[in-house]
């Protein structure tokens, strides 16, 4: 079942990529005090998230700090070294934390995977952004198959 708005975050471990190597945090605390926009996407290095979804987010984020947003974050079932080669290739820094979902237990915690099978990817996680505030779903934006449009930074800074 997909997690709804006022659902608490899934306590597990991610992997944070970090300069110095994978970094376990828990989501509990990944996500604790503060507000955080989570945007989870199919796959690093796949056409529509790295030509808008994650550029998008990056272009945006001081947009979303003027609106209270503490922390951008992206997360896909990838694992560190994906996530961290895919990080440096779209020029992100600290601007975006990247969080690596290697075994997609979170997206599945979620409730939001997709079968990939058929493109030779396996379970992945559905696109989607999610508004979290103090470890609790404020807004959760959920995109339809094959369809790039409420999981957009665009789209979520309109209904922040």
């Amino acid at each position: 079942m997909t997690l709804q708005s006022g659902d608490s975050i899934p306590e597990l471990t991610l992997t944070l990529v970090d300069e110095a190597g994978p970094k376990p945090v828990a989501s509990k605390d990944f996500f604790a005090g503060k507000t955080v926009v989570l945007f989870a996407v199919p796959g690093a290095f796949t056409p529509t998230c790295s030509a808008r979804h994650l550029p998008g987010f990056k272009d945006h984020v001081a947009d979303f700090a003027a609106k209270g947003v503490d922390v951008v974050a992206c997360t896909s079932v990838n694992d560190y070294f994906v996530m961290k080669a895919w990080a440096k290739d779209q020029g992100i820094s600290d601007e975006v934390v990247m969080l690596a979902d290697g075994n997609g237990d979170f997206a599945k915690a979620m409730g939001l995977t997709l079968d990939a099978s058929g493109f030779g990817m396996g379970p992945r996680s559905q696109r989607y952004a999610a508004v979290i505030r103090d470890g609790k779903i404020e807004k959760l934006f959920v995109e339809a198959g094959g369809e790039f449009k409420v999981s957009s930074a665009e789209y979520v800074l309109e209904n922040l």
